[in-house]
């Protein structure tokens, strides 16, 4: 009724410009508060009242602290998760990354292969950092986290442009024999082989480049792409992982064994985007990749 009123009485529905409480902050508390934030990016709202309550000696709730930062453009979002990189790491990454600078159509060829694990149980990161739109590979914007063990499937799967090989389950610790005869032989040397042309991208796990491993590649006459270590967020296939992982974090219905769970991963690796728009990514990567490893 009182938006009614105020409709047929001044043609409007929006408060009047001043009217309401006014704030307890003034700009120059607000651009101060901005400061705080940006100090520390991690710091909860809850944490920057206590901090804003020191510095000032005027109490602020969390919410009024969420409002102002929302206001100036910092928001509470995901931080960029990354495995800690040494100096050698980035070196030998922006060496990788200056050699495939002009490479386009070759990127066509190359199969990207990869394992991945997946959880029985997910749990989301409760941890929010502050940020403008565009700084999410800012360094005080990203959380280093180390991966852990946890009951779940491990799966190997490969990609090409057009393609994608059959995902296999790994049961147990994957050794360069396993690795050899359950992944290699039956799946990823016949997917290679179908492909003309195809070069063979892999990380640098130990099973991956033991001799036993690369005489056989030798043997199969594989080509192989040469990979920068600790490069994880290079590789095209590490999309689709994301894709599965995200619809595991979405399903309503929480997967009860390593098996239910293995046939949620089958039946999610029709990979979410085309084949190709993923290997597409690795162009756009390619440029955060030598931003990053320039730093």
């Amino acid at each position: 009724m009182r938006v009614w009123k105020q409709w047929t009485d001044e043609c409007r529905t929006t408060r009047k410009s001043g009217s309401g409480p006014r704030n307890v902050t003034s700009a120059r508390d607000d651009r101060h508060l901005v400061r705080m934030a940006r100090t520390d990016r991690t710091a909860s709202s809850r944490q920057l009242a206590a901090l804003w309550s020191i510095a000032t000696g005027v109490s602020l709730c969390a919410s009024s602290i969420r409002r102002r930062l929302l206001q100036c453009g910092l928001r509470a979002r995901t931080p960029l998760y990354r495995i800690p990189l040494t100096h050698d790491h980035r070196r030998l990454r922006l060496q990788w990354a200056n050699q495939h600078r002009d490479w386009r159509a070759d990127w066509q060829h190359v199969v990207f292969s990869d394992e991945s694990r997946f959880n029985l149980w997910y749990h989301d990161g409760r941890i929010r950092v502050r940020r403008y739109a565009g700084e999410r590979h800012l360094p005080e914007c990203i959380i280093e986290r180390h991966s852990g063990r946890t009951p779940g499937v491990m799966v190997w799967g490969a990609i090409a442009y057009h393609r994608r090989s059959q995902l296999l389950r790994i049961v147990g610790n994957l050794n360069s024999n396993r690795y050899i005869r359950e992944v290699l032989q039956p799946e990823a040397v016949p997917f290679l082989q179908s492909l003309p042309g195809a070069v063979f991208q892999q990380d640098n796990a130990r099973p991956h480049t033991a001799r036993i491993v690369k005489s056989f590649f030798a043997a199969q006459q594989v080509q192989l792409l040469p990979w920068p270590a600790c490069s994880p967020d290079m590789s095209p296939i590490e999309h689709v992982w994301d894709v599965i992982g995200r619809r595991l974090a979405r399903d309503p219905r929480p997967v009860a064994s390593a098996d239910e769970l293995w046939g949620f991963t089958i039946r999610n690796y029709s990979i979410g985007q085309r084949v190709d728009k993923a290997s597409k990514a690795l162009l756009h990567n390619h440029s955060l990749f030598l931003q990053s490893a320039s730093e």
